[in-house]
């Protein structure tokens, strides 16, 4: 018998020659988990944006009719103030999970990938906060 050559069949992972063999155990989910995740969020996000882009710009009158007192009145119910606080959440945890992938595909360096998830992460949560903070403490009666 020979040795096995790189190149050849011999050095395929043994998963690739029998898809029916039973796989090692990885440990975690983590990354099956963040791809199931970003199918179901990009659906419902898509209905979410959707259902938003038809009330605001295309509904009683469209865009003319935004302003203070129609954002003060959407958000004085809890409906849209859910409604909108979802579209953020999901929005920014989708878009954070498809960056982390683009950093972890990219990002040569384990210390440049360290850096730009922290970044990533920080950012995230800065805008999660402030958008949640905005939704629920909107106050429509301003006092100048």
């Amino acid at each position: 018998m020979t040795a096995p050559v790189l190149g050849t069949s011999y050095d395929r992972p043994a998963s690739l020659d029998a898809p029916g063999a039973p796989r090692r155990a990885s440990g975690s989910n983590f990354e099956k988990n963040a791809w199931l995740f970003m199918r179901f969020s990009g659906v419902l996000l898509l209905v979410l944006v959707i259902g938003h882009m038809t009330i605001m710009l295309m509904l009683d009158g469209g865009v003319k009719r935004i302003n203070f007192a129609f954002v003060a009145g959407r958000w004085s119910s809890p409906f849209w103030q859910i409604w909108d606080l979802t579209m953020l959440w999901l929005a920014q945890l989708h878009g954070g999970n498809g960056l982390r992938t683009i950093i972890d595909d990219y990002a040569r360096k384990d210390s440049t990938r360290f850096w730009l998830k922290s970044l990533l992460v920080i950012s995230m949560i800065l805008v999660v906060v402030t958008g949640t903070y905005v939704i629920f403490t909107f106050d429509p009666n301003i006092h100048a």
